[in-house]
């Protein structure tokens, strides 16, 4: 959840990745490299064909898909991912989805393209995409400030809603404090409350002035979390489920509220532990990430998923957001991160708009590339970074070197910055 955002204390956005909650971890061990056969999808529709630019995105050939086959499995090698599962898909230039290596390193099951996985912070793009409905309907505007909504907030009567769905509130992100993250890995199986994750990250000074720049931040989606259920009148996981998920008919997303993990899903490595040895983090309890990053999704409802967040229009062609406010949330100033700019909840890396997740165990990559109406998700069983870098970052960038060389994926990773 913190930049990959997600590492838990890593904190932020310099990891290449876009999403991820990550705890501060000290380094591991590596597991084996993983077997790489890969495992086809079946069943998957293609979207119904619409004109798209020639040069963006690369006719997904035979030749083509090799191509993306062996870069991911070049990363896998590289970085020892246990097991991954890959989706691109266009309006005219075909699909592709693939699943490589396992889902568990002991029975030896394989990856493959139906698992429910976690997807840390691409939470963040549900909490905010709730945020946005709340201000189509007049409930809430982007500029009232947090101190209207929640007490306690440090420089809360000047930050306003739009600052924190943007990463630009000066607040202190509670997955950076040791003592959190020494709860945490103490007891994974704890529930935290929202309060008390604020609670972590309120005891430090804030860090800059509202608005002065982009520094990623969980604590911010903690708060937006407050907000969506002060002003929507029901849990957030609700929200996001009625006004957000059943409209789009992702009916295989989850915002779980234990650590509960539907079937069948793969296990999860990390090295994010007290004693930086890897482990099994599959039943680990997410609470911890709650608005920011404790959601669990599939391969089919991300493929949803990313253009609808991108253009604000559900699948059936209904308005999800409205025209003005997606425009403001596609906004996305430029940040610290080469090549990537940030709006209310979303990037946009060399055109690919989207975000991805990290936290214990899991990461994914969501992402859309307009021009070309295409989508790629990534999704893996583990979040232990390679040369510092995390491996959905490794696989974004490999995966679009080849596909969309125009557009390259390319976050890059700082070893404290999830």
């Amino acid at each position: 959840m913190t930049r990959s955002y997600g590492r838990l204390r890593r904190g932020a956005v310099t990891a290449a990745a876009v999403g991820i909650l990550v705890v501060p971890l000290g380094g591991g061990t590596a597991f084996g490299a993983p077997s790489l056969a890969p495992t086809t999808a079946t069943g998957m529709e293609q979207p119904s064909p619409s004109p798209s630019p020639s040069d963006d995105f690369r006719a997904l050939t035979p030749e083509v898909k090799q191509q993306v086959d062996e870069a991911v499995q070049r990363v896998m090698r590289e970085a020892n991912v246990p097991g991954v599962t890959v989706g691109l898909w266009t309006p005219d230039k075909g699909n592709h989805v693939r699943s490589f290596g396992v889902a568990d390193k002991d029975s030896g099951r394989r990856m493959s393209p139906d698992l429910y996985m976690r997807i840390g912070s691409e939470t963040k793009t549900f909490t905010v995409t709730a945020l946005l409905k709340l201000v189509d309907d007049g409930k809430v505007e982007l500029d009232d400030t947090i101190g209207e909504y929640v007490d306690g907030v440090p420089n809360g009567d000047r930050i306003t809603l739009r600052q924190l769905a943007g990463m630009r509130s000066g607040l202190f992100n509670y997955t950076e404090d040791p003592d959190f993250f020494k709860a945490l890995t103490s007891d994974p199986q704890r529930s935290f409350t929202p309060q008390q994750l604020l609670d972590y990250a309120f005891k430090h000074p804030v860090l800059f002035q509202p608005g002065e720049k982009f520094s990623y931040c969980n604590t911010n989606l903690i708060l937006l979390g407050l907000v969506v259920e002060e002003v929507g009148g029901q849990p957030a996981g609700e929200y996001i489920e009625e006004h957000i998920l059943e409209p789009a008919g992702m009916d295989r997303t989850l915002f779980p509220t234990d650590a509960a993990f539907p079937s069948p899903h793969a296990q999860g490595y990390t090295n994010q532990t007290a004693d930086g040895k890897v482990a099994n983090s599959t039943d680990w309890n997410p609470s911890w990430g709650w608005t920011a990053g404790a959601m669990i999704s599939t391969l089919e409802d991300l493929r949803i998923w990313a253009p609808t967040v991108a253009t604000g229009v559900l699948p059936d062609g209904d308005t999800l957001i409205s025209p003005a406010t997606q425009e403001q949330r596609l906004d996305t100033p430029r940040t610290d991160i080469p090549g990537a700019g940030y709006g209310l909840g979303i990037f946009n890396v060399d055109g690919w708009i989207g975000h991805n997740g990290s936290l214990p165990g899991y990461e994914s990559l969501t992402i859309y590339l307009p021009s070309a109406r295409a989508t790629i998700v990534v999704l893996l069983n583990t979040d232990i970074d390679h040369d510092d870098t995390e491996p959905s970052t490794l696989l974004g960038d490999a995966i679009t070197k080849v596909v969309s060389p125009q557009h390259v994926f390319n976050l890059p990773a700082q070893p404290a910055a999830r």
